[in-house]
């Protein structure tokens, strides 16, 4: 809910569609621009729909960077067309290395409140930014440019992750106090992070 949710309100401030062709953040990459059987979801998942009858097998095409398997954490290595195992049950998707992936519960609407902390899906092996968008999903005072956004860094070298307001210019930021549960992929373990709507940095 809260990356869907997100790219949705990017979708309305800056025109950029939630369902990506290849070519979109890969302009220079030949092959990129001749696929049509996957997509971009967002900036960071890599989507690669199974549509033929009886598949077992699926040839996906990564984009220059490494790539990480959603389901397994696999990682793999762009600029190639590697082919998966695939079943009805499964399909493939793959995380852009340096990716801030947040990730809520099952919610049956946007208002529901969840239960635990959102839990920030960090990818490592490349540095990465990304903002999270919320609002009260119940009244339009995002039209007023009234939401939260929290603005998230993440430093590979130095492992390092930077959490900060991010409002875009003319917006009201409502300042939330969150706690996030930020668990490093591949194999780096879980913390429990406090943020106070204020600039912090955490080292993992």
């Amino acid at each position: 809910m809260p990356y869907i949710y997100t790219l949705a309100w990017e979708a309305r401030y800056s025109g950029m569609p939630l369902m990506r062709a290849m070519w979109l953040h890969y302009p220079e990459d030949v092959q990129a621009r001749s696929i049509g059987s996957q997509y971009l979801w967002g900036r960071d998942l890599l989507i690669a729909p199974v549509f033929k009858k009886g598949a077992t097998s699926w040839n996906i095409y990564l984009p220059a960077g490494d790539w990480y398997d959603w389901w397994t954490n696999e990682k793999k290595k762009g600029a190639q067309t590697i082919s998966r195992n695939v079943d009805m049950a499964t399909m493939p998707v793959y995380v852009r290395a340096g990716a801030i992936i947040p990730v809520d519960p099952v919610r049956q609407y946007s208002g529901e409140v969840a239960k635990v902390p959102t839990t920030l899906k960090i990818y490592t092996g490349a540095s990465g930014s990304y903002t999270l968008y919320e609002d009260d999903g119940i009244s339009q005072d995002y039209l007023k440019g009234k939401g939260t956004w929290i603005h998230m860094i993440w430093n590979d070298k130095m492992r390092k992750l930077t959490i900060e307001p991010g409002a875009p210019k003319g917006s009201t930021n409502i300042i939330t106090q969150r706690i996030f549960k930020v668990e490093i992929i591949p194999g780096g373990g879980t913390k429990e992070v406090r943020y106070l709507g204020k600039h912090m940095e955490v080292i993992f």
